[in-house]
């Protein structure tokens, strides 16, 4: 999830092409006119009180006003079942895991809109149907011990938690890292640890790996990930140019590789060894 530009991706044939674009037109990451429109309409002003413990982004109890049970029920009728999504494990995680805990205060109203939101350090959450449909291409079974590269708020983590025995997730910004892994162990995800470092090399303390989902785009799938499969292992990742990608699921059999293109998408870039360069690489940051 890092330089989140852009997060997510557009699917063709069945399911409705989606898009997902920067939210902010400012260094604060404020909100598009879309999704201010849809906070206005749906929630009236004064309709929700923020809770909160002083801790991480203030997401320590769940907010009072709107029903977010409903809300979530309504985003996976209309936004996962609907695009066609058919996993009842996947399903019952996206109506289980409150999204709403895993974004900022401030947008907490929006945080079942058909959207990416900002989530601080120039980076978002993933639109909902985008997180359910990799994590049905990883046909996942539950005793699987599954790599995540690119952790952000942790919610990806969360939900596939619901779906794999282990979930390690890899990420490369130092404060969404700390952030997450507070905020998973706070909500009781007890088998998601978050570890900071260069996703594009995987993380190889704990390979082999049944399951690898990377929720950014690469040039090229990376070895190391490939790599660190365990045999009978899928990995799902976007391939392709910066522009625009797709969707790949790689699975290793009888020591071969076997890759299937899924369905076009766009994400943010991965940034790293195995990745694409920083952006400010010829200059004094990274």
């Amino acid at each position: 999830m890092d330089f989140a530009r852009w997060n997510g991706g557009f699917a063709y044939g069945s399911v409705k092409p989606i898009i997902h674009r920067e939210l902010g037109h400012s260094a604060s990451g404020g909100l598009s006119k879309r999704v201010r429109h849809f906070i206005h309409r749906r929630f009236p002003r004064d309709s929700f009180v923020s809770g909160g413990n002083g801790s991480g982004n203030g997401n320590g109890s769940a907010p009072t006003g709107p029903n977010f049970e409903a809300e979530r029920r309504a985003m996976v009728a209309r936004q996962i079942r609907h695009r066609g999504i058919r996993s009842p494990r996947v399903i019952d995680a996206m109506e289980t895991v409150p999204r709403h805990l895993f974004v900022p205060p401030e947008h907490t109203p929006a945080a079942y809109a058909d959207s990416p939101l900002p989530i601080g350090e120039g980076q978002t959450i993933s639109q909902p149907y985008m997180v359910a449909a990799m994590a049905e291409a990883l046909s996942l079974e539950g005793p699987e011990r599954l790599l995540e590269v690119g952790a952000g708020s942790g919610y990806q983590a969360a939900v596939l938690s619901r779906l794999a025995r282990e979930v390690i997730a890899v990420e490369t910004q130092p404060a969404l890292a700390d952030t997450s892994r507070e905020r998973l162990a706070r909500l009781g995800f007890a088998n998601a640890r978050v570890e900071q470092g260069d996703g594009s090399l995987g993380w190889p303390a704990d390979a082999p790996y049944d399951a690898i989902l990377v929720a950014a785009g690469a040039p090229a799938v990376p070895q190391p990930l490939v790599d660190q499969l365990a045999e009978g292992g899928r990995l799902v990742i976007p391939v392709g140019p910066a522009d625009h990608q797709e969707l790949v699921r790689v699975t290793k059999k009888e020591g071969k590789i076997i890759r299937e293109a899924l369905f076009a998408c766009r994400f943010v870039p991965l940034i790293g060894s195995h990745g694409w360069p920083s952006p400010s690489a010829g200059s004094t940051e990274t």
